[in-house]
């Protein structure tokens, strides 16, 4: 597919380079969205706190729930605002958000994301509560497929190319590193995609600030190590913590 040369281009005016590179949001239908998303998260938290009332459980202050509502929409507003001076909040940026959001769902709102967790938790405890192990296993790698397919288009189009190289590099580094630095677990049962997204942000900043500082590649490597070993060592002593205390 790639032909003689391992290379492939993509034409500029193909539909979906130009979703990753040419279609933006106008800044009133951002703003929009952003409110939207805001409102709904209001209007989740609150149901939930009814909820664990009804059930008689504890609920935290309707004050930490505005605070937090007020929070995400000065954020949003800012990136927005900020956006809005060059070319405003790209589609490919806006599909990413959405996916992260639908993966958090399926993983905290649904039958299969609990198993998930409990299979990545204790595999043996799983299988005597009556999940199927091998079915968790087939249907995460599946939706890791997916996931991992449809970054590989979007790499491509961003490029407006493929060759025999891309993927390669630092991809794998930096998916792993995301995901630890956010607090997912390697030795699996705990993690978020939201602590995942907070972890890109992190890697890509170090990124970005190595790039700007003008290092070699092979410094940008060992700091991007040393901070995953920093993050495992992290995640194995408080594993080490909850094993200890009932907790794990």
């Amino acid at each position: 597919m790639l032909g003689p040369t391992g290379t492939i281009n993509l034409p500029y005016n193909s539909w979906i380079v130009q979703f990753a590179t040419s279609w933006f949001l106008p800044p009133w239908l951002a703003y929009t969205l952003a409110g939207l998303v805001v409102l709904g998260i209001v209007v989740n938290d609150v149901t939930r706190a009814r909820r664990r009332a009804k059930a008689g459980l504890s609920t935290g202050p309707v004050s930490l729930i505005v605070l937090k509502a007020i929070v995400i929409a000065i954020v949003a507003a800012a990136a927005i605002t900020w956006l809005a001076t060059n070319r405003g909040v790209a589609v490919s940026f806006l599909l990413f958000i959405v996916l992260v959001a639908v993966m958090a769902s399926a993983l905290t709102r649904t039958r299969w994301g609990r198993w998930i967790y409990a299979v990545g938790g204790n595999v043996e405890a799983a299988r005597r509560a009556g999940i199927n192990v091998k079915a968790i296993y087939i249907s995460a790698l599946m939706v890791g497929t997916v996931l991992a397919s449809l970054g590989g288009l979007m790499l491509a189009a961003r490029l407006t190319a493929a060759s025999i190289s891309t993927g390669g590099g630092t991809t794998n580094l930096v998916a792993i590193a995301a995901a630890v630095i956010g607090g997912t677990s390697l030795f699996g049962g705990r993690g978020s995609a939201w602590s995942a997204l907070l972890g890109i942000v992190v890697i890509q900043s170090i990124f970005n600030g190595l790039t700007l500082l003008s290092l070699d590649s092979d410094v940008q490597f060992m700091v991007t190590g040393a901070v995953l070993l920093l993050a495992v060592i992290i995640d194995s002593l408080s594993r080490r913590s909850r094993a200890t205390h009932g907790t794990a």
